[in-house]
C-alpha cells in the first residue's frame, strides 16, 4: 500500500480498497512491545551456539529467567533472521572464544569426547571418555555400539554419585552432547557447559591428549573379537592409566595419586586455618 501511494499517487482509501483491507486496519499502530533486551540476548546466544535453533534457544532463555512462550520467540527469531544454516563442506571455525582458566582442584572441570573403533567382524563401536581436567583422571570410558544423549546423562549421574557434580563440563558440538536430553540435564543439575568452536579440537586438548594415549596404548594394540572383550580390555587399560601409569605433567604421579595428594593438601590447609 505504501508503494501504491508513493509510486502511483493513490490516496489512502483507494490503495486500501485495492489491497482489500479497511483503512482503519492500515492506520492502526501496533502496541506490541519492542522486546529489545530479549532480542539482544537471543542474538548473543545464537552467536555463541550457532547450531542451536529457536527451540533450544528457548530452553536457554527460560533457564536465565526470561518469561516468553515459544511462539513469540519463534516470531522474534524469524524477525532477526536467525536461521540455522545447513552444513556444507568440512567444518570451519568462525569467530573467537575466550580461553578457559586452568582448574585448581578436582571436580572444577570435566572434559568429554567420543572415540570410535571396530571389532574383528567390522562392526563399529564407540567410547565415551570423561576426564577430570585437574588430575587427568579418567572418570569413565563407556563402550557401546551406540551412545545417545540420554545415555551420556545417565553416565554423568553415575559418576557424580561417587564424586559429586562438576562446576563445568567441556565438550564439542556433537549431536549427543547438544541434544535436548543433555540440555535438560544441564538445567536440572545446575552444571555449566562449554562447547568448543567447531573444527577446533585443541580447545579441548586434555581429553584429546588422553584419546591419543588410549588409541596408541590400547585400541591399536588389541584385536577385539566381541564388544564384551573390548569393554574388558578398555576397562583394564583405564584402571592401569589411573592407578599405575605415571603422568609427566603431574610430576611423575599417577592421576589417582595426584588426586589423593590434592585432597590431603586441602585437608592440611583447612587444619592450619
Amino acid at each position: 500500500m505504501d508503494w501504491a501511494m508513493k509510486t502511483k499517487g493513490y490516496n489512502q482509501r483507494r490503495a486500501c480498497a485495492l489491497a482489500g483491507i479497511d483503512p482503519r486496519v492500515y492506520r492502526r499502530r501496533s502496541k506490541r512491545l519492542a522486546d529489545t533486551e530479549l532480542r539482544v540476548r537471543m542474538k548473543e546466544l545464537a552467536s555463541e551456539r550457532r547450531r542451536f535453533g529457536y527451540r533450544r534457544l528457548h530452553m536457554l532463555l527460560k533457564r536465565e529467567g526470561w518469561e516468553v512462550n515459544w511462539k513469540k520467540l519463534y516470531r522474534l527469531y524469524r524477525d532477526e533472521g536467525l536461521t540455522v544454516r545447513k552444513r556444507g563442506g568440512r567444518k570451519r571455525a568462525v569467530g573467537t572464544r575466550t580461553p578457559m582458566a586452568i582448574p585448581q582442584g578436582p571436580n572444577q572441570r570435566w572434559s568429554l569426547d567420543f572415540m570410535s573403533d571396530a571389532l574383528e567382524d567390522g562392526r563399529r563401536f564407540r567410547v565415551l571418555n570423561v576426564i577430570d581436567d585437574f588430575s587427568r583422571e579418567c572418570l569413565a570410558a563407556v563402550v557401546d555400539t551406540s551412545i545417545s544423549g540420554a545415555r551420556v546423562a545417565r553416565e554423568l549421574d553415575r559418576i557424580a554419585e561417587l564424586r559429586g557434580y562438576p562446576c563445568l563440563v567441556v565438550s564439542d558440538n556433537g549431536t549427543e552432547l547438544t541434544s535436548n536430553a543433555m540440555l535438560k540435564w544441564q538445567e536440572d543439575r545446575k552444571v555449566d557447559w562449554h562447547y568448543i568452536a567447531p573444527g577446533k579440537p585443541m580447545q579441548n586438548g586434555l581429553v584429546e591428549s588422553f584419546n591419543g594415549r588410549m588409541r596408541e596404548e590400547c585400541l591399536n594394540e588389541h584385536l577385539f573379537p566381541s564388544l564384551r572383550h573390548a569393554c574388558r580390555m578398555i576397562a583394564a587399560w583405564r584402571d592401569d592409566y589411573n592407578h599405575h601409569r605415571p603422568h609427566s605433567s603431574l610430576d611423575g604421579l599417577t592421576p589417582r595419586e595426584y588426586h589423593q595428594r590434592s585432597r590431603e593438601d586441602q585437608t592440611l590447609n583447612r587444619a592450619n586455618l
